[in-house]
């Protein structure tokens, strides 16, 4: 079993020659799944990705308050952590009030803001406008200060499965300095940096209908945020708005969303203007790397 772990956590370690290599899932009639890098009889190929998708329209979204003639229009951010936003308005008539360019501005934590006061220019006609609303999680003009991680993790040793730029999966803005770490599914989760509990999400079994799984996103104190992915269904401890310190229980690893195999995913990002992104850090200790079994290499 140890074996098939390390082989299947293995393969994410070609990052190489990933873009010219095709990785192929089977299963065989006992229900074993097996990878490898040649087809068999009834394989499929099998795609790595760890993208990043919260849903976060339920937490921050427009509030318009609509009178005779007026609308105010406010943003609302539910979340425990400072947003981005940038609203628009086309398609408008019979409407005062509206900018030509877009309303930008950062929301503090659980506010409501008002963005635009439109009014009617003419009172017995309705005003007709169609709201573009984009928002991304973070301010932009914190300054990310020197910091490194200690293990997210207890227990061990466990091994690097994928590092940064890893082309399987860490090759976009939101993941490209992501580091997966093999380890058994239910490993205790820890905080690897102190801040608040700004998302989380606990529901999710199996590949689930959330690319991430269950994870849980904590704001640090100088913007950043670390976020702990594909985490054990029911295995978060934390609560949103809660403050964690450095060791404090978050959940316990898991394989869940569109992991590769059971593992920790971790990733620290912060927002540069354009959206999250994540940025570089370094663990406090030397982490190894699996060697690269999909190649036969020991």
């Amino acid at each position: 079993m140890l074996a098939r772990l390390l082989f299947f956590c293995g393969l994410c370690l070609a990052s190489q020659l990933a873009m010219a290599m095709t990785i192929y899932k089977s299963t065989d009639a006992n229900g074993v799944v097996s990878y490898s890098d040649r087809p068999s009889k009834g394989a499929k190929v099998f795609v790595f990705q760890d993208r990043m998708v919260e849903r976060l329209d339920r937490q921050v979204y427009l509030d318009i308050k609509k009178q005779k003639g007026v609308d105010v229009v406010f943003a609302r951010n539910d979340l425990y952590a400072p947003v981005e936003v940038a609203l628009a308005f086309i398609g408008t008539s019979n409407v005062r009030g509206a900018p030509s360019r877009a309303i930008r501005r950062v929301l503090p934590p659980r506010s409501n803001t008002r963005l635009a006061l439109l009014t009617a220019i003419s009172r017995d006609q309705p005003l007709v406008y169609s709201p573009q609303f984009q928002y991304s999680l973070g301010d932009p003009a914190g300054t990310a200060q020197s910091y490194r991680y200690p293990l997210p993790w207890r227990g061990g040793p466990f091994r690097l499965s994928q590092g940064a730029n890893g082309q399987y999966s860490h090759y976009g803005p939101k993941n490209r300095y992501a580091m997966d770490i093999a380890m058994p599914v239910g490993t205790p989760i820890i905080a690897a940096r102190a801040g608040v509990v700004v998302k989380t999400e606990n529901s999710q079994s199996g590949r689930g209908t959330d690319a991430s799984g269950n994870f849980v996103r904590v704001l640090h104190d100088d913007g950043t945020m670390g976020v702990y992915l594909h985490l054990k269904q029911g295995s978060v401890s934390v609560r949103e708005g809660q403050r964690v310190k450095v060791g404090s229980p978050l959940a316990l690893s898991g394989n869940t969303g569109n992991s590769s195999g059971p593992h920790l995913h971790f990733v620290v990002q912060r927002n540069t203007g354009e959206g999250l992104v994540s940025i570089p850090y370094q663990f406090n200790q030397p982490l190894g790397a699996l060697p690269n079994f999909a190649l036969g290499k020991q």
